[in-house]
Order: structure tokens, then sequence, then C-alpha cells
């Protein structure tokens, strides 16, 4: 079985006042033992006078068993493996700092883990050959991964290592040699595309849209066609009814800000179409980035009032109904596909 075990960085142990992920282990009568996360799970001790910058009331409300926080190293004994830290010392800002790191830091670990595993090889090697060296060249590895997404030869193909053997006359050469075997490249750069091609993002607004002028419903679709003219061919724009007066804008981009912008100038073009025949456009909720857990919850309103709306227009004992401009738009014939 390969050796699976290994630590996210080069060194073996932290700079003293840098700031570590640890995970809590169990609680003593002087402090609570952690894990350092990114150090392959050494251990480290938080005494309770390093827990907090006010007087502990209560150790439980400050640290718990299994808790994932950033703490500050004081001191590193390299010879006897001990390692003091302070929860009390972590600024916001260092705490940030450390919390971006540790993710793309664990990205990175569970590509290379995924790779040592799948191709039934030692962990710690592929870091000495790649993983070290890009954390080197480009400050972090996550930030050359993203680069191979697109172009892994040119990042790949650079990497090196220093192999040495006997020669014919029993002399010890070193050679220098490619440090990315077909193998492992193509392992890697599978792994690295299937975890971190980036994306589209979901930006939706929410909008109620009224026009009470004769052919309200004409102007309408107007005001909608304006909308999705403003999208272009990266970021395009759709609208849809969910129930009048309620419509709902989307886009998919990469850009989150772009996505915001577009949809911003799609609302803008729309009220001003909708407002040379007196009607009146009212944002409900601004341009946003959504994630698939609301976009499915909104999906599945816009469904059931669909079902309600179908079960009205079913009814064959109703009048007539009056077109009052509201914006009831058959959406078959506009070019707007339903949800």
């Amino acid at each position: 079985m390969p050796n699976l075990e290994c630590r996210m960085y080069e060194p073996r142990f932290p700079e003293v006042d840098a700031a570590v992920m640890i995970q809590v282990k169990h609680i003593a009568d002087m402090g609570a033992y952690v894990s350092l996360l990114e150090y392959n799970n050494i251990e480290g001790m938080i005494l309770f006078s390093e827990l907090s910058r006010r007087r502990i009331r209560s150790i439980s409300a400050l640290i718990k068993v299994g808790r994932q926080e950033p703490a500050i190293v004081l001191r590193v004994d390299r010879d006897k493996g001990y390692i003091d830290l302070s929860k009390r010392r972590v600024s916001e800002e260092e705490a940030q700092a450390c919390e971006d790191r540790y993710n793309k830091s664990k990205l990175v670990h569970s590509i290379m883990r995924h790779v040592a595993e799948t191709l039934e090889v030692d962990l710690e090697p592929l870091y000495q050959r790649i993983g070290w060296p890009l954390y080197r060249k480009y400050g972090h590895a996550f930030e050359a991964f993203k680069l191979i997404v697109a172009d892994p030869d040119s990042i790949l193909d650079a990497l090196t290592y220093e192999e040495k053997e006997t020669g014919p006359d029993g002399q010890e050469v070193t050679k220098v040699v490619p440090a990315v075997t077909p193998e492992v490249k193509d392992s890697l750069v599978k792994n690295i595309r299937r975890r971190m091609t980036p994306q589209p993002l979901k930006i939706r607004a929410d909008v109620e849209m009224k026009c009470f002028q004769f052919d309200g419903v004409l102007h309408i679709k107007q005001a909608m066609m304006k909308a999705e003219a403003s999208g272009n061919d990266s970021c395009p724009v759709k609208i849809k009814l969910v129930a009048p007066p309620l419509y709902v804008l989307t886009t998919q981009t990469l850009d989150k800000e772009q996505g915001i912008s577009v949809l911003t100038d799609a609302i803008k073009a729309c009220t001003a179409e909708i407002e040379k025949y007196k009607g009146k456009l009212v944002v409900k909720e601004p341009p946003r980035a959504v994630s698939e857990r609301e976009d499915k919850i909104f999906l599945d309103q816009i469904d059931s009032l669909m079902a309600q709306n179908a079960e009205v227009d079913g009814d064959d004992d109703s009048e007539e109904e009056e077109d009052t401009g509201m914006g009831d738009v058959d959406l078959r014939n506009t070019g707007v596909a339903a949800y």
C-alpha cells in the first residue's frame, strides 16, 4: 500500500508568528491539544491563557473538540516536536488569510493525494517533484493548478529534478530528469481539470412589471425583449414570467461583477421601455449571485405558481378573462422558455 501521509508544505514545521489552521483533538487540565492540519497533523498545544483576551468564564464556549480554526504559532521546538499556539493573538485579517490559504492548500492536497492513490505511489515524492516546486515558483501550487487547466504542458514539462546514479566507472553521477512522467501528468491534469475548471455563476434579479395602458401585454413583451437585448455572448440575459406581475431576470457567467453589471443594464433598459407607455417596473430583489440550493428552491416555487395558474386557466366556469395589461404574457409566443 502506498504511503499517503504527507504535510502540505515543504518545511516540516511552521514559522514562529505564522497563522496556521488547527483542529482541536482533546482538552486537558492546562489547555487544548490540537493537530496542525497543514503539517500532517503534528501535535500542538494551546494553553487556556492563550484562548481569549477577555476573562474566561467558560472553556467550552471558547474551544470545542473537533473545531477547526486559525491559531498563531508562539514557539516551535524542532528537536522535541513541541509547538505552542495562541488563539487570542489571531487578528481578523490573519484569520481570513489563513482560512483562504488553507482552503486552497486543502484542494491541492486532495488532488495530489488522489493521484498518488490512483497510481499507487507514495505521496511525499509527488510533493517533492511537483507540489513543492510549484509552491516555490508560483507562491502557491493552487495558482499553478489554475494555469494547468488551460496549459498543462508549459507548467509541468518545465519541472525537473536531480537523480543520482552510479556510472560505469563506479563514480556517482547526477542527472537532471523530467519530474513528471506521462502517467503522472495524465492523471494529474485530469484531476485538476475535474476539480478546478471554473463553473458559471448564476446571477438573478426579481422585478415587478405592470402596464395598464391599452395593449399593455404587448408593451411588456417589448420591454422584455429590450432586457434580453442587453445581454451578450458571454453573458446572455433571459427574462421569464413567474406570475403576474412578477418576472425574473437571469444570466450565467464566469465573472460575477460582469453578470451583475449586465443584469443592472437590462433592468434599466426594461424600465425605460415600459415607462414609455406609462408602465412601471419595481426591483424586488437586485442582481445577485445565487447558489444551486437557492435556485432549486426558486424553481420549485415557479413550478408551484405555474401549476396554480394552470388550474385557474382550466376553470371552464370562469368568465372570459379581461385583458388588463397586467403582464400575463403567453410565454410560448414570446421566445422565452419557462422553467
